[in-house]
């Protein structure tokens, strides 16, 4: 079974831990499926709750699995956002949504995922096809929307996950939809995100760890679940920093710009020091 590298275990523990992974993922199907057809009907009848509904459920969610979340800083609220972070884990989904109420920018396979793709369809995800050009303008348009909506949109610039212990470069043709403006004139603001996954079983988590829950390459995502159950609880660190605008810089300026805010605030996070 997967524990912290090299630690050798005895057979009750194994057993328990399995146990203990079994009990969760029961629970939360039972707890999940009752509630998708109430946040089906929050979205047809268009109710504010439908946006804080997913946060609430997925703030309940953390704690089944045992993700202990520590967040520092302040989430833009009250107006359309576009936060920008890292990608690591399909536990991001749970830890960003717990930390704040907001939706997904995520590539289109996800949509077609069996349940999980129900589940980001539900929390009014916006699925980008990024092997088709035609298709960016309609996406974009979609975006802008939301955000002169007020929803409140999280994009991984990266294009993908890895290993949780750097951050790959944004790339600035994800970020089109800075270019949104609000009801006011200016553009949206861009608010970057870091998450860091720093401990396991309430001690520092080292380099060696994080694969437990990185999800990235060409790992199946259920047995890297099953995976990351058995290791036991965890902790990250969400961070949100100052946001940022096309107002004052172009588009490659502010991806490099937040790339760098990111990286800056997941390195210090898991060095175990503080935001200024």
């Amino acid at each position: 079974m997967a524990f912290p590298r090299g630690e050798s275990l005895r057979r009750p523990d194994v057993l328990m831990a399995r146990l203990r992974a079994t009990l969760i993922v029961v629970v939360f199907i039972l707890f999940t499926l009752p509630l998708m057809p109430v946040q089906w009907l929050l979205l047809k009848l268009r109710s504010p709750a439908a946006r804080r509904f997913p946060h609430w459920y997925h703030r309940q969610v953390a704690r089944l699995f045992g993700i202990h979340i520590r967040i520092t800083g302040e989430p833009v609220t009250g107006e359309g956002v576009l936060m920008v972070g890292n990608h690591t884990s399909w536990a991001d989904i749970i830890i960003f949504s717990a930390a704040t109420p907001l939706s997904f920018v995520a590539k289109a396979e996800v949509g077609t995922w069996p349940f999980f793709g129900a589940l980001a369809r539900l929390q009014g995800t916006v699925f980008v096809e990024r092997t088709r050009r035609s298709a960016t303008g309609a996406v974009a348009d979609a975006i802008s929307q939301r955000l002169a909506a007020g929803d409140a949109l999280l994009l991984f610039p990266e294009g993908t996950s890895h290993t949780g212990n750097s951050v790959l470069p944004f790339k600035s043709a994800l970020l089109g939809a800075a270019e949104a403006r609000l009801a006011g004139g200016q553009h949206v603001k861009v608010q970057p995100v870091s998450v860091a996954f720093t401990g396991l079983h309430g001690m520092p988590m080292g380099r060696e760890n994080r694969p437990l829950f990185a999800w990235y390459g060409d790992m199946e995502m259920v047995p890297h679940l099953w995976e990351a159950l058995l290791a036991g609880p965890f902790d990250v660190e969400v961070r949100f920093h100052e946001p940022l605008s096309l107002d004052r810089m172009d588009r490659k300026t502010l991806a490099a710009k937040a790339q760098e805010i990111v990286q800056t605030g997941q390195a210090e996070a898991l060095a175990g020091r503080g935001l200024p």
